[in-house]
């Protein structure tokens, strides 16, 4: 009986000791990271910089984050954590992934038969990948499979992405192994659809509509907006004003003109007999 009373002493004291511990060491717990962290969405994509919304939600309460960082949760997440942190109106600009390439398999034609493991990640192991193209998409579809929210699929070789689902996570853009996809705004409809850095007519043999890095289009902004460096032109989105000038004067049609999802080039017209 001595030795129950004893176990039980023991146990009562040591949970006295714990309580004791649990004020003393008690981690002070930040009411404003615990709001913050109520109103991410969760998504731990990284798109905001950090390690996950966990990550954001502390450092936006202790000052060391901007307000707006996170693109799954856009503009209404960015106005609640502003109101959590006493902030004014925060504008936010709300941005969708794009792939820079427009090699279908009508403008890219495949160099070798690829008979591996389907992923992008393993062919580009490979020579490069089986496109044509050395730069250019791989379409097996490692970005369509990291994405959540169904706004990427492969049509003709070629990942393509549904900018009204995209959240701008960010997941494809880390993906992908040849970094074609980039978040821009949403809604600008002149891309630079091409990541060939080759000289003009090597980049010609592999691609149809590959940049040549005439300068033409850079000459004709007016906005100072594009600029051509290692043979390809590439886009300042915070100049650009989307006139599609630029778009109007590129002799390959390798910058998009309103259309956000390269198509597939036309078949030729049967010739009569």
């Amino acid at each position: 009986m001595s030795g129950v009373v004893l176990i039980a002493v023991i146990a009562i004291i040591c949970g006295i000791l714990l309580s004791f511990a649990s004020v003393i060491f008690a981690v002070p717990v930040d009411e404003k990271q615990v709001k913050i962290r109520e109103v991410l969405p969760g998504a731990n994509c990284g798109a905001c910089g950090y390690s996950g919304c966990d990550g954001y939600a502390a450092a936006l309460a202790k000052g060391e984050a901007a307000i707006g960082l996170c693109s799954p949760g856009g503009a209404d997440v960015a106005a609640e954590c502003s109101e959590i942190l006493g902030g004014g109106a925060v504008e936010m600009v709300k941005k969708a992934a794009l792939v820079h390439c427009n090699g279908v398999c009508g403008n890219a034609p495949s160099k070798l038969v690829y008979d591996g493991y389907d992923s992008c990640k393993a062919a580009s192991l490979l020579f490069a990948g089986d496109s044509g193209c050395a730069f250019g998409c791989l379409g097996k579809g490692d970005c369509m499979a990291v994405c959540d929210y169904n706004a990427i699929l492969i049509h003709d070789g070629l990942a393509m992405i549904d900018q009204d689902k995209c959240v701008a996570c960010g997941m494809c853009v880390k993906t992908c192994p040849k970094h074609l996809i980039e978040l821009v705004p949403y809604g600008q409809k002149t891309h630079v659809l091409c990541s060939n850095k080759d000289k003009g007519p090597d980049a010609m043999k592999v691609c149809k509509t590959a940049c040549i890095g005439c300068m033409k289009c850079q000459k004709t902004c007016q906005h100072d907006a594009i600029h051509v460096t290692n043979f390809l032109a590439a886009i300042d989105y915070s100049k650009c004003v989307d006139c599609g000038e630029c778009a109007a004067v590129c002799p390959k049609g390798a910058i998009s003109k309103g259309a956000v999802v390269p198509k597939s080039p036309e078949p030729a017209a049967e010739q009569p007999a």
